[in-house]
């Protein structure tokens, strides 16, 4: 038996001393995962007593102990001089001969099981590495592309030396790790031909907010390395578990990056194995993965989760790596270790950042975390300027590697030219707990250096980095002590970006969920503008429209794509609890705003009570647009399996109104009571009320619009400066009206809801409708927790006043 090489298939996850986590995980998977269908490529670990042996061999403890004592790990200078010394002194040493020959037989067999053109990946794999508390990812050295007897045996010593890098020496003493304690194995792995096709990291939860049904996978063209690098911002997907285990097979989201270079081999004879080269045009603007194929990944990520979850007893998330090879077009795992941020957060202390002014916009890009911070702008080049960087800055930098890490736990937020979410500056941002925005593409242009900034990642997926030094306000809430009020706390919600960070919140469920925030930011053009492109006048909006939807079928597949894509992710976040979302409520100037939009609408004198809601829908000049609507929402419900989508009209005039719209829901697969669909109407025009017996006919619930009730029933436009002083929901007018349809719903045993800001801004708005006996509120996000806690002291002291006193 060999006595310095294990194969893949002799170990498991409780070899991590023997083999590093690296590979402990990889034999794992291979052994264990191979048979659930996970293509694992095979390989062998040379062990971490390999290493111990290579420095008794040459009796270079005491050499290698000298070289590090007294070091002052703050002292780059000395760091980097100290760490190269180490490094030497390793890779000057010589591998013994019988481990020699173990490593060359071993090479040898794999070539035997792929082929004698196979080349290798040789990974350093550390024996402290991938605990579920510290990741050691990065911190030594791997080598792609490796062919040859000789290569394969230099990379190894070089592999052997990294434990010594300057990021590795500095990060074990950060996190009290004996430098002499923790060995190094080293895996030889066959190479997935990913430098033909695609490859990228992906995690079994939300990276940003550690929601845990989800599935995040990010790839790019080539070798992985760049998408681990952060030298790409490669395209984003998630998969939702739930639904996905039921059968569902639908994509939640992507968005695709922007992917400009690509990792391939090097040819030539050139020293270096592998290299980087622009990717056309064509490849950056599509996607790097087909549906069919992040369904697998998810297939794979879900097994893996779960594996690991029932080894150690407790959920684990996980962090992986895949690749396609672009021979045999089959998709791989190459790591996977435990995901070591949002995983280990706990308590219930709830701290939300708010951006109280804004500025210029000098950048911006992915956000990393949800903090916000403030700063003078540092901008460093390259390594050899990281001592020009002072604690408290704000780093500003093209791309971070390991090497930066002294320097980056010290900054007060990140920003760099290029990566995505799980680039090494994303990672590292993540770990130490500060605000990142990564591939911003120019912002060591647009930032001056010196400059006092405020990085922002609040506002969903996009990080800001704005000029000056703002206000921000933080607030905690511990949420281990707060009851369930009996009147339901719901959310309006427009926004998918901030879907997985709300749904964290006290909450029902979302009461209003808007398409207009996805339409006008998402999807940006007209829906009959993207079914008729040829009936838009203007030649530039027209090229501007087939740019959009270039990616696509047609205007029509991108529409109903990007809405079902944005309903369905604020959906999953909410899931299984009800989402009721309101069809699109435009008016005809809002419409006429998007892309193309001008040419399909009318001038209105007064578009609050002009075309809109339910007779737009059923009008000749918008019904194929309500049709891709109506689609987009069967697409959520049917094949993303998102059923605890109910479907709300608004401003619905008249009861033949009403028939009509349910009849073109219905020719469009949106059946009431089909598949548990249940259809709300807005309440919010006077005659909804004084008709609600007949209304409560044809729908299931109903929600009270508070602003438009207002201003119908005083008959003030509240977009009128000159009369908005006449614009108030605790008229008692309005009272009286809400009060007729809480009640009139309640007598139809139908769902009565209100979703306006009346309750969140007037404490005793929120006091009259617990009172009525409301079923729900829903809120905006920002003012959940005050009025949930007011709305508990409110039902609270009814109990007490409505108590039957005891009998004398």
């Amino acid at each position: 038996m060999a006595q310095y090489i294990r194969w893949f298939e002799e170990l498991s996850i409780d070899d991590v001393a023997i083999a590093g986590g690296k590979n402990a995980s990889l034999g794992e998977m291979y052994r264990e995962l191979t048979p659930k269908g996970i293509k694992v490529p095979n390989g062998f670990a040379i062990t971490a007593d390999a290493y111990r042996e290579v420095l008794t061999h040459n009796n270079l403890w005491d050499e290698l102990k000298k070289s590090l004592q007294g070091l002052d790990p703050t002292n780059t200078a000395d760091l980097a001089r100290r760490g190269a010394k180490a490094r030497a002194i390793i890779y000057g040493a010589a591998l013994p001969e019988d481990m020699q020959q173990e490593i060359l037989d071993a090479y040898q067999k794999l070539q035997e099981e792929y082929g004698a053109e196979m080349s290798v990946a040789v990974r350093s794999s550390a024996t402290a590495e991938d605990l579920p508390t510290a990741s050691f990812a990065g911190q030594q050295e791997s080598y792609l592309n490796i062919q040859g007897e000789e290569q394969v045996l230099d990379v190894c010593r070089r592999c052997f030396a990294s434990l010594f890098t300057d990021r590795a020496i500095h990060y074990r003493i950060d996190n009290g790790f004996d430098h002499f304690k923790v060995a190094l194995s080293i895996g030889v792995q066959k190479m997935v031909r990913s430098d033909l096709d695609a490859s990228g990291v992906m995690f079994s939860l939300d990276t940003e907010t550690g929601f845990r049904d989800v599935v995040f996978i990010t790839g790019a063209w080539g070798l992985g390395e760049n998408v681990v690098q952060g030298a790409v911002e490669p395209d984003e997907f998630y998969v939702h578990k739930p639904t996905f285990e039921q059968g569902h097979q639908a994509v939640l989201r992507r968005t695709v990056g922007s992917k400009k270079i690509k990792m391939i081999y090097a040819t030539g004879g050139s020293k270096d194995t592998t290299r980087n080269v622009p990717v056309s045009q064509l490849d950056r603007k599509r996607f790097c993965l087909s549906d069919k194929d992040v369904l697998t990944l998810a297939d794979y990520a879900i097994k893996v989760e779960k594996h690991y979850s029932k080894k150690a007893g407790v959920n684990r998330p996980m962090d992986m790596e895949w690749a396609k090879d672009g021979t045999d077009g089959c998709l791989y795992m190459v790591q996977a270790r435990p995901e070591t941020v949002e995983s280990q957060k706990q308590g219930n202390i709830l701290r939300q950042y708010h951006l109280r002014e804004e500025s210029e916009m000098l950048a911006h890009g992915y956000a990393i975390g949800t903090r916000i911070a403030t700063g003078y702008a540092r901008y460093i080049r390259d390594v050899t300027h990281l001592h020009e960087f002072r604690p408290g800055e704000v780093l500003i930098a093209d791309i971070t590697t390991p090497d930066w890490e002294p320097v980056m736990k010290t900054a007060a937020a990140i920003v760099t030219n290029r990566g995505g979410r799980t680039c090494h500056a994303a990672i590292i941002a993540r770990e130490l707990g500060v605000p990142a925005v990564v591939g911003c593409d120019t912002a060591s242009d647009t930032i001056p250096s010196g400059d006092m900034v405020t990085v922002s990642c609040a506002a969903g997926d996009e990080g800001r980095v704005f000029k000056g030094e703002l206000k921000f306000e933080i607030a905690e809430t511990d949420l281990s002590g707060l009851a369930k009020p009996r009147t339901k706390i719901m959310l309006n919600l427009g926004n998918p970006d901030l879907a997985f960070a709300t749904s964290c919140l006290p909450n029902e469920g979302v009461g209003l969920a808007r398409l207009e925030f996805i339409i006008n930011e998402y999807i940006k053009a007209h829906p009959m503008a993207l079914l008729y492109p040829e009936k838009v006048s203007d030649d530039n909006t027209r090229m501007d429209l087939e740019t959009l939807y270039s990616n696509y079928a047609d205007g029509a597949d991108y529409f109903v794509r990007k809405l079902s894509e944005g309903v369905g992710t604020i959906a999953a976040a909410f899931w299984p609890r009800p989402v009721v979302v309101r069809m699109s409520d435009f008016k005809s100037n809002e419409y006429a705003t998007l892309l193309g939009g001008k040419d399909f609408e009318p001038a209105e004198e007064n578009p609050m009570i002009g075309f809109r809601g339910a007779s737009r829908y059923i009008h000749p000049n918008y019904a194929q647009g309500f049709g891709l609507e109506c689609m987009a929402m069967k697409r959520v419900r049917e094949k993303m399996g998102l059923t605890n989508v109910k479907l709300m009209i608004p401003f619905c005039r008249r009861i033949d109104e009403a028939e009509k719209v349910l009849e073109v829901m219905a020719h469009n697969g949106l059946v009431r009571g089909e598949n548990g669909l249940e259809i709300y109407v807005m309440c919010e025009i006077p005659n909804n009320v004084i008709l609600i017996d007949e209304f409560a006919r044809l729908f299931d619930g109903f929600s009270i619009g508070s602003n438009d009730l207002t201003q119908l029933t005083l008959g003030v436009d509240r977009d009128s400066e000159i009369v908005s002083f006449d614009f108030d929901e605790r008229d008692a007018g309005v009272k009286q009206m809400i009060k007729m349809a809480v009640e009139g719903a309640r007598r139809n045993n139908r769902h009565s809801g209100l979703c306006g800001q009346a309750p969140s801004d007037y404490p005793e708005m929120a006091e009259y409708l617990v009172e009525l006996g409301i079923d729900s509120m829903s809120l905006n996000p920002d003012t959940v927790l005050s009025t949930t806690q007011h709305i508990l002291e409110v039902e609270a002291r009814l109990a007490s006043k409505n108590k039957t006193p005891e009998p004398a």
